[in-house]
């Protein structure tokens, strides 16, 4: 929660993507747009129309999330408006663009840094990689922690048992390293230990049929995008959560993980070393030899929860955090 109730936030959703859209929370109203679904120029086109309707309303802040929109930055600010913008991940490093597109995500990168009232980092590496500007803040990503779940219908319903399999979330792209965590399980004999791979593409690509391909060659489980109660079922009963990704900002699957108190085996790229695990919870990036390695030596044991200190992921700290820099920008304005 924002500390102060006189803060009225209104979020822009894509149609499509809307689950649960009558929910309803104070101080948050929502604006549901139509949505193309043509990749690369999906969210350039909702990105245009929210920019149109803020030059219109005019907030007191904009915030933006990502440097994709950030092409329509210099728009707001000939309007007078102030902008914040979150800083998730460089999108231009993900291998489905085109070197196009990868151009206008460079562009859009540099027009956000330069043109933004204040940039919010989740992952501190990439704020130092860009010069830790004056402007420049770190706020984590949050998480949830939500009870676990003691039923196992839905786990029986895919076959698997409690503590009988390893766990992975997320989208198909090659970013994820998927392909990765499927041959390396594929080359392991283990006994009553499945994989569990919970997500999907937004747009399939030759990536996607890879990974489905995949599941079939080394009977893999994939039930698609899991939401809800059956995630947090197979959260509570997992034996272990790997992610393998070769790229991320903060991954929010990680601290998921984490509040169900997970052994975790992740890859040791900049963004996961951030989170503070043991060594033996990371393995080389992209070695097949170093995951497989790590798998077998987590899976050797019985399972056993671990406990995170989650304090620096909690929500009402992080809305404070944010709410304190819209506040900065606010009496700027004002002053």
């Amino acid at each position: 929660m924002i500390a102060s109730e006189s803060c009225q936030v209104t979020v822009f959703r894509r149609k499509p993507y809307i689950i649960n859209g009558d929910k309803e929370y104070s101080h948050i109203r929502f604006i549901d747009l139509p949505s193309t679904r043509i990749l690369g120029f999906e969210a350039l086109f909702h990105s245009f129309l929210c920019t149109l309707i803020c030059i219109v309303r005019r907030p007191d802040i904009v915030h933006i999330h990502n440097i994709g929109p950030g092409l329509f930055i210099p728009l707001l600010k000939l309007s007078g408006l102030k902008i914040v913008m979150t800083y998730h991940s460089p999108n231009y490093e993900h291998k489905k663009w085109s070197g196009l597109s990868r151009f206008f995500l460079k562009l859009a990168e540099f027009i956000s840094i330069r043109f933004s009232d204040r940039v919010i980092f989740v992952s501190s590496y990439q704020m130092e990689k860009l010069g830790n500007k004056a402007k420049f803040v770190h706020i984590n990503n949050g998480v949830t922690v939500l009870p676990p779940i003691t039923t196992d219908n839905y786990i029986r319903s895919l076959g698997l048992q409690k503590y009988g399999y390893v766990l992975s979330v997320g989208r198909f792209v090659e970013e994820k390293g998927f392909d990765l965590l499927m041959n390396a399980f594929g080359k392991m004999r283990l006994n009553n230990i499945h994989l569990l791979i919970a997500g999907d593409a937004d747009h399939e690509t030759e990536y996607s049929k890879k990974i489905k391909e995949l599941a079939k060659t080394h009977d893999i489980i994939l039930p698609g995008y899991v939401k809800g109660e059956k995630l947090q079922e197979i959260f509570s009963h997992a034996r272990l959560f790997v992610l393998p990704s070769y790229n991320e900002g903060l991954p929010i699957s990680i601290l998921e993980a984490m509040s169900y108190n997970l052994p975790l085996l992740v890859s040791d790229i900049p963004a996961n070393k951030q989170i503070a695990l043991e060594d033996h919870q990371f393995f080389i990036s992209g070695s097949e030899e170093s995951l497989i390695e790590k798998l077998e030596n987590q899976l050797k044991y019985e399972f056993k929860p671990v406990m995170y200190d989650l304090t620096p992921y909690n929500w009402d700290l992080i809305a404070d955090h944010t709410k304190s820099e819209y506040d900065k920008i606010t009496k700027q304005v004002n002053g």
